[in-house]
């Protein structure tokens, strides 16, 4: 099954190769020697480099950080209603790659919160719920353990 392209919210934006959420457009332009800028047609930006270039991220740390915001993302409506709108979560992620084989053999997250307020019964079924948000709804997450199918096509026209 191969799925057309849709016409990207303006003309002012390139057309995705693939549909994405809500028409959104989504490419990168290259702004100098290993630079590219991630833009999105709502008005986006992410810089990337190579690791550990000043005021950018690489592809790798922006994979760590989809998945550690994805996972964010999944449990927010559970944690914030439980714990208030106000409630801090930083969520730290990381994993090496494998330089032989280029690319990442294992990522890990690690959601903190402080439940300390929270009595046992109460803390153990919000855990279950915030596993379950986001075993159930971090599309990337879900992505990565199933590993998705990707397609790179290169033009060269003008």
């Amino acid at each position: 099954m191969t799925a057309e392209p849709t016409a990207a919210p303006s003309s002012q934006f390139p057309v995705p190769p693939l549909p994405n959420a809500d028409d959104t457009a989504l490419w990168v332009e290259r702004t100098g020697h290993r630079r590219y800028t991630g833009r999105s047609s709502r008005g986006a930006e992410v810089l990337i480099g190579s690791v550990g270039d000043e005021g950018c991220f690489s592809p790798g740390e922006l994979l760590k950080i989809a998945l550690a915001g994805c996972a964010g993302l999944s449990i927010d409506n559970g944690v914030s209603r439980r714990l208030g709108e106000d409630v801090p979560v930083t969520i730290t992620v990381g994993g090496l790659g494998d330089e032989a084989e280029d690319r990442y053999p294992a990522l890990a997250d690690d959601v903190r919160i402080d439940l300390s307020g929270l009595d046992e019964a109460t803390r153990e079924r919000l855990l279950v719920v915030m596993r379950r948000a986001i075993d159930e709804h971090c599309t990337v997450g879900r992505t990565l353990k199933a590993s998705a199918q990707v397609t790179t096509t290169i033009n060269g026209a003008g």
